[in-house]
């Protein structure tokens, strides 16, 4: 008998067998999709001065880059996808994303169209965000990356869901 509660006490203490808790206002929340070549990891980091900010990072393959977010809607030629970073659901964006990264021309072997591509490797945007209620969100990205020689299947309106608890 004592064994038995002895064994219901420790499972009361450590939690085991129970739901996991809720992560504390102060964990960053990540979520992460691989699509097209790109890997791209969005971190919800903990209030600040009632300020939010989403980080999200796109890590293409080794040897290719994705296309600036200056790149027009319709690409260049029709060549090329900007890079978009939205919010849809419990959050909101309170502000453009920004990127301490900046772009250069890429001309693509065999064309003359020069388009506007961020250095190999990963890029990292912030996103200034604000909770709207609830506990569902998507993090919503569109992206394009190639390299000198290829390019990868482009993906647009990729939606990331976020679970806010």
């Amino acid at each position: 008998m004592a064994s038995a509660w002895v064994a219901a006490t420790v499972v009361a203490l450590c939690g085991c067998g129970s739901t996991p808790a809720p992560a504390p206002a102060s964990t960053p929340l990540t979520a992460s999709v691989t699509a097209s070549g790109v890997t791209v990891t969005a971190t919800l980091r903990p209030p600040h001065e009632d300020r939010r900010e989403l980080e999200v990072t796109f890590t293409p393959q080794p040897g290719f880059h994705i296309y600036g977010v200056d790149l027009p809607a319709e690409g260049i030629d029709g060549l090329g996808v900007p890079t978009r970073i939205g919010v849809r659901g419990d959050l909101a964006a309170d502000g453009p994303p920004a990127t301490g990264s900046s772009t250069r021309l890429l001309r693509l072997t065999g064309l003359t169209t020069e388009l506007p591509v961020y250095p190999d490797g990963p890029v990292t945007f912030t996103l200034p965000v604000r909770r709207t209620g609830g506990h569902r969100a998507e993090v919503v990205v569109s992206y394009g990356a190639c390299s000198a020689n290829a390019c990868l299947k482009p993906e647009v309106d990729k939606a990331i869901p976020f679970d806010l608890r």
